[in-house]
């Protein structure tokens, strides 16, 4: 007799940023119907999405109006959702932290009450962030170290994440949560420091520009490829039961080392002429180091990262070299 398969559909908020994107690339190829949730404007912002026009579907909604998300729901009827919509510049959220709070915060409890209310047996993916660790009380953190979070951005997260647990908890759901640290890929928003090295350091290349202009060089972090980050999303969905994991490499690397990739890749040696610190780019409160432990996502997903440090940074500068050649 022949097997039947079922399409699953997927609903994704924050659809066109990063992950959102890579995301749905990863969904279509495992044949899902993919909705996008983006929010109402007068000019769309479809840089990361525009290849996706005409394979999924954009829906209007905002993390702020718990109405739109619950009739993205009803139009979707998605089997799993992904909420990956955030205030997600961790240097904004102390200029915004209101706002910081009712979307990375709030915006968590108003889907969850939305899937509750229309169907709670959705799947629910929430994403977390190594923010939360901030001071880091055990290094590397995994899912058991506490958390001590150092911004605005990390403390709306928090809330994200244990109000997604309280859900799991009190009304059953599957509701959990991926704890990513630091993962980046040719789509990083441009005020993004990794992103601003890379695309730096392409136009030094080219010849447009002669400096770049950073905060704190000597911040460590956990870095890794967004693509085969969202793989461990979707893996988080497909268990029998909910639970919480720690994505990360395992291995830390300084702003210092990304200059190193970055410049060596493209012949130069000594980048210190070619950097300028500027006070502006300077945290409140700053982060000094994020290194994750991936061990229960190794062990229990049978997830790994694919993609190392060098290979990442050399995608990203190659990659910002062809847009500025094509104008």
């Amino acid at each position: 007799m022949e097997k039947i398969t079922i399409m699953k559909t997927a609903l994704i908020t924050g659809i066109n940023g990063m992950d959102g994107s890579h995301l749905a690339d990863f969904l279509l190829k495992k044949d899902y119907k993919v909705y996008g949730v983006e929010r109402r404007s007068s000019t769309k912002n479809r840089t990361n999405t525009k290849h996706l026009e005409g394979k999924i579907t954009f829906l209007q909604g905002d993390l702020t109006d718990q109405n739109s998300l619950l009739r993205c729901l009803k139009e979707s009827n998605p089997n799993e959702v992904y909420n990956l919509a955030a205030q997600s510049f961790v240097g904004e959220s102390w200029n915004t932290p209101e706002h910081t709070s009712e979307v990375t915060g709030l915006g968590v409890l108003r889907i969850l009450e939305a899937i509750r209310e229309f169907n709670p047996n959705i799947k629910f993916y929430q994403a977390s962030s190594s923010e939360m660790f901030g001071r880091m009380v055990e290094n590397p953190s995994k899912e058991t170290t506490p958390f001590y979070p150092r911004s605005p951005y990390g403390v709306a997260k928090l809330y994200g994440h244990w109000i997604t647990k309280n859900y799991r908890e009190s009304y059953n759901m599957f509701a959990c949560s991926g704890i990513l640290f630091n993962h980046e890929s040719e789509k990083r928003g441009i005020e993004f420091v990794t992103r601003k090295i890379s695309d730096g350091v392409a136009r030094i290349k080219l010849g447009l520009a002669d400096h770049i202009s950073l905060g704190n060089l000597d911040a460590e972090r956990d870095w890794g490829y967004a693509p085969d980050y969202v793989e461990a999303m979707w893996l988080m969905l497909q268990q029998d039961t909910p639970d919480d994991y720690v994505i990360a490499t395992g291995v830390k690397h300084s702003i210092r080392d990304f200059l190193d990739a970055a410049f060596k890749h493209i012949g130069i040696a000594r980048w210190d002429s070619y950097v300028k610190q500027d006070p502006r780019f300077m945290r409140p409160a700053e982060v000094d180091v994020l290194r994750g432990d991936y061990t229960k996502a190794k062990n229990q997903l049978n997830w790994e990262p694919k993609t190392n440090f060098s290979e990442l940074v050399q995608k990203m500068v190659d990659n910002d070299i062809k847009l500025l050649s094509n104008g």
